[in-house]
């Protein structure tokens, strides 16, 4: 990543060129799958200018993983948002953004819990955890428009058929797989919805 002569450097612009071309070679590759050097040569970077912006290989891997993780939390928000206010139409939309995400030949898994199984370092793990969390508020808030008794419980149940689904496409087959844990959440969603009337 040169810099053209007679151009100033931009640190915050460099740093989110590094990250943007960084993200794709770690998620293909996965974290413990390039090291340092093949990363900058390939980035076209110096392990200064590396470590310069993010401190470490790990405090890349951090940034990479918070920026992919805001994407997808809002990329999947979206979706529920698009799908209108019916809980059962918006975990539709919901799974089937994710079945369109299962059936790109890029895809590999979920980045977050990737790292969680590969990367056992604190940063990471707090990362996946808020990722998470944040995946579970979405759920949550379904089965509260649904009037479900406990949506609390609920939008548990349903973080768990939701990243399943990812976890069965990324290892074992991705044709239908979010298809199915959509029809398993239908199914609670509206067996609770009857319960909490």
């Amino acid at each position: 990543m040169p810099v053209p002569k007679g151009s100033t450097i931009d640190p915050e612009r460099t740093r989110a060129t590094i990250l943007e071309a960084a993200t794709p070679l770690l998620y293909e590759r996965g974290l413990d799958g390039i090291g340092v050097a093949e990363l900058c040569t390939l980035l076209g970077v110096s392990k200064e200018t590396l470590y310069r912006h993010f401190g470490s290989k790990d405090g890349l891997v951090e940034a990479m993983l918070a920026a992919r993780s805001a994407r997808v939390v809002r990329w999947l928000a979206d979706a529920v948002e698009a799908a209108g206010d019916d809980p059962h139409d918006q975990l539709v939309a919901l799974f089937g953004a994710l079945q369109r995400w299962y059936d790109d030949p890029a895809f590999r898994g979920c980045a977050m819990l990737n790292a969680a199984a590969q990367h056992h370092v604190e940063g990471v793990r707090a990362i996946t955890a808020r990722h998470l969390g944040r995946h579970l508020e979405l759920l949550t808030g379904i089965a509260e428009r649904a009037g479900a008794a406990d949506p609390a419980a609920l939008g548990r149940q349903l973080l768990a058929l939701m990243e399943g689904a990812t976890v069965l496409a990324a290892h074992h087959e991705a044709a239908g797989a979010a298809d199915h844990s959509c029809q398993a959440a239908l199914a609670l969603l509206s067996a609770a919805s009857r319960t909490g009337r």
